[in-house]
């Protein structure tokens, strides 16, 4: 041969990936090889070049490469007939082996080969070819990797029952494929389910490897832990994660895991806190930073929101987190061009749900109901939480169908039913109408006695004593959660209250106590510009009535006192 195939592999081996495809072009070129005499030479010249594009990232040119190297594969045994029949047997036998040094027969693996074309395929997105190409392969000849690979596509394709047996398979080789674990219970796979898959063989001293006893007890917690989550327990999660954390201070995973269930319950300040720890420990993590941003944001504190960004920028801006996080930055400035940056996100990664819950964000802001809905109904078959029946309530009220935001309601708490969050959902659909009120007002009174720390359930009960014409029942309770939770939007609420009253001396002093704790809010900032004109004897804005958009629904109200 021209080009010596060791010092080939050698430069694919030390990453020297430029030098591999350079060389690669004059070993597919040698007239040293004949395709006819000697294909098995030009099959494995190919299947190197093929794995020097692969890994500069030139997948469609990989993919052509690796094909030809097939197809000399597959004519090896014509090369053999003429052979006498003793050897056709070993032929067969010298295919399936890898050894570079069989006479005449092909070092390759088609196998691996096809792995790789799906590899390439998965790559640029085409995920139908990447399934077609991993489908030709044995069930028994795919090794761990390609299971992985397979329960992916298959995940991404919502053939979710086959998904699910390929990550099974996978636990059954390594009960510490992570990846696994979580998939599985995202997919419905119960605790008990999932343990089972794991190796029971006993080690050398005689013991089972998963026994109560073992070090391998912190899994099994694990497992416990993302099946809850997975089914909307966050508090046992939590609990869970919280336990893991003691035996291993500091970790990454868990930290990051358990600030992501916090933003999603809307624990904004612990969530924080976590997510904090977790740059103070490891500056350069992009995993839920784009979560991070959104809090931020809640919070309005935009200066830390800026740094996180140009940090991420710095660490890689290839990563969808980023695409979310610089969405939430350019959120007031540019909706648009905030939306075209969710966008991306999710062409990057469509099972990123963080880039549909933006995307349905940014489109309630724009005033795009029906596309927030969309939006939100993506998050919600990716991963169905808090968040995205929060949406979509929230885009339904805005289109007006009561009964849609209703459904919505009830599922997100028939999904969580020790959730106040989720009982405060059907509150607010309930006090949009009229005829509502009073049931809205039992489901937020159930809310704060499940959760009695939920400013959330707080605000919207006082809204609704305004409402109502209940405005001391209203301050009575702003104040009495002022004194055990300093907020500053408890003092908004109050300012609003006191203002509508005409205690505008009263009002004035709640919104500056709100800017003094948080200068950022825009609330505050509204209000005492109102407040100005209402000093001035100007009337800032006639209020608009609602037209009442009652429902009945019998049936629905059987099963919320069912519930309650």
């Amino acid at each position: 041969m021209d080009v010596p195939k060791d010092q080939f592999s050698t430069l694919l081996d030390h990453g020297l990936y430029s030098s591999a495809q350079i060389l690669g072009c004059f070993a597919v070129s040698s007239t040293s090889i004949n395709p006819e005499t000697s294909p098995h030479l030009k099959a494995e010249s190919l299947v190197l070049y093929g794995d020097s594009l692969f890994r500069e990232k030139e997948y469609r040119r990989a993919i052509q490469i690796y094909k030809q190297a097939l197809q000399y594969h597959k004519i090896l045994p014509k090369q053999s007939a003429a052979t006498p029949p003793t050897t056709r047997s070993s032929l067969s036998a010298s295919n399936r082996s890898s050894s570079p040094n069989s006479f005449n027969t092909s070092a390759i693996n088609e196998n691996e080969v096809k792995f790789k074309i799906a590899t390439c395929h998965s790559s640029i997105g085409e995920n139908r070819a990447a399934l077609a190409e991993m489908e030709g392969i044995p069930s028994k000849s795919r090794n761990l990797e390609m299971n992985l690979m397979m329960a992916k596509l298959y995940r991404n394709s919502r053939h979710t029952r086959a998904a699910v047996g390929c990550y099974k398979e996978c636990l059954r080789n390594s009960p510490y494929i992570i990846e696994a674990i979580i998939a599985l219970a995202e997919l419905g796979v119960s605790t008990k389910d999932i343990l089972s898959l794991f190796p029971q063989t006993p080690n050398r001293s005689g013991r089972p490897p998963f026994d109560h006893f073992d070090s391998s007890r912190w899994l099994q917690r694990y497992v416990e832990a993302q099946c809850c989550i997975a089914s909307n327990d966050y508090k046992g999660g939590l609990e869970l994660f919280s336990e893991l954390l003691q035996r291993f201070p500091n970790n990454i995973h868990i930290l990051l895991e358990m600030a992501k269930v916090k933003a999603i319950i809307g624990k904004n300040d612990e969530a924080i806190l976590d997510f904090e720890k977790v740059r103070s420990v490891d500056p350069y993590v992009v995993t839920y930073m784009d979560e991070y941003a959104m809090l931020l944001k809640l919070k309005s504190d935009h200066s830390k929101l800026n740094k996180l960004v140009h940090d991420l920028l710095n660490i890689d801006p290839t990563k969808p987190e980023v695409f979310v996080a610089l969405s939430v930055l350019w959120e007031k400035k540019d909706e648009r061009g905030a939306l075209s940056y969710a966008e991306k996100s999710i062409r990057i990664d469509e099972r990123h749900v963080a880039g549909y819950i933006m995307k349905g964000n940014l489109f309630l802001s724009m005033n795009r109901p029906e596309a927030a809905v969309i939006a939100y109904r993506g998050a919600q078959e990716l991963r169905p939480d808090l968040r995205s029946y929060q949406g979509l309530v929230r885009s339904y009220l805005a289109l007006s169908k009561i009964k849609e935001a209703l459904y919505a309601a009830r599922e997100a708490m028939k999904a969580m039913p020790q959730s106040a969050k989720a009982l405060k959902l059907v509150g607010d659909v309930h006090a949009s109408s009229t005829s509502g009120r009073e049931k809205a007002k039992k489901f937020y009174e159930s809310a704060l006695r499940l959760e009695p720390g939920f400013l959330g359930a707080a605000l919207a009960l006082a809204e609704l004593h305004v409402m109502e014409g209940r405005n001391g029942d209203a301050v009575s309770l702003l104040e009495r959660y002022l004194k055990d939770w300093a907020d500053d939007s408890l003092h908004v609420k109050l300012a609003q209250v006191f203002a509508a009253t005409n205690m505008l001396q009263d009002a004035l002093s709640h919104y500056q106590a709100a800017l003094r704790m948080n200068p950022q809010n825009e609330a505050a900032k509204k209000g005492l510009e109102r407040l100005e004109k209402q000093m001035k004897g100007v009337d800032p804005d006639a209020p608009e009535e609602d037209e009442d958009n009652e429902v009945d629904d019998g049936d629905g109200d059987q099963e919320e006192a069912e519930l309650l």
